[in-house]
């Protein structure tokens, strides 16, 4: 079946765009992760607070697992504003303005609350970017909420760079893993979330890297039966609208969303802290043998490795990483 949005009308577009401020907006909101996914539960939660504080004046549909397009497709439909609302990875935005790529930058911050605050609106370098974004592509960026630490998992141990040498591991198709991976020592495979568990289960793949929520929600677990606790990516995705659908809510309603978009996006945080623990026993209770520093996992070469790759592929970032670090 076609995504939705391959299917509107040139018509039917610039309805979906042009919205009046003067009538109730229904905003499509569209995002890749599947029932059970810390990601899902944030577009639910987001979509009931908001038409329940504008007293149903702004609904929020949400179309969740790729219901509206694998993820090339869902940018390209918020972007003529066939989807108006969506969230991804920071990189996912760099086919329209290549350093936002810079928010997904492997070991770039200190913890979790300090890649929250780098990649909020109101951050200097993510209000810079956010003008490129508006700019080139009509997309700006409206909210954030954290997604968990991102980690190795593999068909066999990993303690360093050298165990992944010319092993394929599945990238996000996005140049920054692939970036990221070479560090790593792998050969970057590219593959769609959808079609992540086919390329584990044949071997297309010796292994991947996600939080652990999506680790669980996918079971992808069933073909890696190792965990690597590199916490290479703190995952801060991004909420993201069509910029001329942003306009068309009236200001007092688009006030109300900032609103709730940074009171759930705070909450993500206790989320992911309640989760943690109960996740990693939960892997292993499955099986999973989890490898840490404390059982030889080498994160010292792994944060060299990776970071010196980063400064290779993207010298332009040494002054956006310096200022993320400078975020206080």
């Amino acid at each position: 079946m076609k995504p939705l949005w391959t299917a509107l009308t040139a018509a039917g577009l610039a309805t979906l765009v042009a919205l009046p401020a003067s009538a109730d907006v229904t905003l499509r909101y569209a995002h890749v992760g599947a029932e059970g996914e810390g990601q899902t539960r944030f577009a639910e939660e987001l979509a009931k607070r908001i038409e329940e504080r504008t007293d149903g004046r702004v609904t929020i549909e949400v179309f969740p697992n790729s219901q509206l397009g694998n993820l090339s497709e869902m940018l390209d439909a918020v972007r003529i504003g066939a989807i108006q609302m969506a969230h991804h990875d920071f990189s996912s935005l760099d086919r329209f303005y290549e350093d936002v790529a810079v928010f997904n930058a492997p070991y770039a911050y200190r913890g979790m609350d300090h890649a929250m605050k780098a990649t909020a609106p109101g951050s200097p370098v993510l209000d810079e970017i956010n003008e490129k974004l508006i700019e080139n592509a009509g997309i700006r960026i409206v909210g954030n909420f954290y997604r968990g630490a991102r980690h190795l998992t593999a068909r066999y141990p990993v303690y360093s760079p050298a165990d992944m040498a010319g092993k394929k591991f599945r990238g996000v198709p996005i140049q920054l893993w692939s970036t990221m991976l070479e560090g790593m020592g792998a050969i970057p495979t590219p593959v769609e979330i959808s079609e992540i568990m086919p390329a584990l289960m044949t071997g297309l793949v010796e292994g991947q890297e996600n939080p652990l929520n999506n680790i669980i929600a996918r079971k992808m677990y069933e073909a890696n039966k190792y965990l690597m606790l590199t916490g290479h990516m703190e995952s801060v995705l991004a909420v993201f609208v069509n910029e001329d659908a942003w306009e068309g809510i009236p200001d007092e309603d688009r006030a109300i969303m900032e609103e709730v978009l940074k009171e759930v996006g705070q909450e993500s945080l206790d989320w992911y802290r309640d989760s943690e623990a109960d996740e990693i026993a939960f892997l292993k209770e499955q099986g999973v043998t989890v490898i840490d520093e404390a059982a030889g996992l080498k994160l010292d070469e792994f944060r060299e490795a990776v970071r010196a790759k980063v400064a290779e592929d993207y010298p332009a970032w040494a002054d956006y990483l310096k200022r993320i670090d400078e975020v206080q």
